[in-house]
């Protein structure tokens, strides 16, 4: 079956209320599916890097705290920063342009593809290409993040698979997506491409705006020093592990609403910081819908954004799962509730 056919990659048909098709557990074979590695000693550096830095820059915090000099100025600059970067992530790179969940300009598809890239976890295109790899794979093998697959069993081994799932893929190259396979149409996009290229640019610029947002607000050099760490390190840090804990908590803990043939699931508690994306068995059920929270209790801030994009006429072709359908798929406890 074709990357299209199964709704990978597939836009929607501009019927709002149409339900996307579920991915299938595996598309073909994995000869074409995986990114040929190119530069894995140096992007195992940087990966590390990135992930071990702002841990020992904890330290410098709980001095802040210890000491009560942490400025409200910080806590500003982080939710600045957080924020923006955090739907840049969900609305842009997992909702528009991994699963074309609405369709927008190319002004909105620009700011959405900027403000991904400087959340820091990595271009876009590959960003794109391993998760439309996840769905296609989700939890078999093939899969880059799955905590189920290849870890063996028992204790030991589900603890292996949490780690694996949350942060260890990112130092194994063996699974990554194909560019040509599962994201030819961002590879032709020359606004996507373009951001991709210059990726570099975006992520540091992020840093760059936490030390000047520290500055203008706090109103010293200091408080653009510690602005840099709120709003570069710790917020890069926090939004990288709420994003990792859907590959991990979210395909071990939580609640099954929806019949699919992997193992994600919902997991309430972390939908709020996750801007909606704990909904992940929803999510699974309806890869191309633009909301995850089905229910009217479940939270969904970034379905919430897409709806303000579409009153202001900057999105169209909004994706939304018609009542029967979710019935449909639905579980058995699901059903009975």
């Amino acid at each position: 079956m074709s990357d299209v056919a199964a709704g990978v990659t597939a836009p929607p048909t501009g019927q709002s209320t149409k339900a996307a098709p579920t991915a299938p557990a595996h598309r073909g074979s994995l000869a074409d599916a995986i990114q040929p590695v190119e530069h894995e000693t140096r992007d195992r550096i940087i990966t590390g890097a990135l992930t071990v830095i702002p841990f020992l820059l904890l330290g410098f915090v709980a001095w802040q705290l210890a000491g009560s000099w942490l400025r409200w100025s910080d806590l500003v600059v982080f939710a600045l920063l957080y924020i923006p970067t955090g739907f840049g992530i969900t609305v842009g790179f997992h909702r528009l342009f991994t699963h074309r969940a609405f369709k927008t300009g190319p002004r909105t598809r620009a700011v959405l593809a900027v403000l991904g890239s400087a959340a820091v976890e990595g271009p876009i295109i590959s960003w794109v290409a391993d998760h439309r790899k996840h769905h296609a794979f989700s939890d078999e093998e093939g899969d880059p993040h799955s905590p189920h697959v290849g870890h063996g069993e028992g204790f030991k081994a589900q603890l292996k698979g949490f780690f694996h799932a949350h942060v260890g893929w990112l130092f194994i190259h063996t699974q990554r997506g194909s560019k040509e396979r599962f994201a030819p149409d961002l590879l032709k996009d020359p606004i996507v491409s373009y951001v991709d290229r210059t990726f570099l640019v975006w992520a540091i610029g992020g840093f760059i705006a936490a030390f000047f947002l520290g500055w203008a607000i706090g109103g010293t050099v200091m408080a653009g020093v510690t602005g840099l760490l709120w709003g570069g390190a710790v917020r890069m840090m926090v939004l990288h592990h709420v994003t990792y804990s859907i590959n991990s908590l979210c395909h071990m803990f939580g609640k099954r609403d929806f019949e699919t043939t992997d193992e994600s699931r919902n997991l309430a508690w972390l939908a709020i910081p996750t801007f909606g994306e704990a909904w992940h068995n929803s999510h699974h059920a309806f890869p191309t819908s633009a909301v995850h929270g089905m229910k009217g209790r479940q939270i969904d801030p970034s379905a919430a954004v897409i709806w303000s994009l579409e009153k202001l006429g900057l999105a169209w072709d909004v994706v939304r799962i018609a009542p029967e359908k979710q019935a449909a798929k639905a579980t058995g406890v699901a059903a009975a509730q």
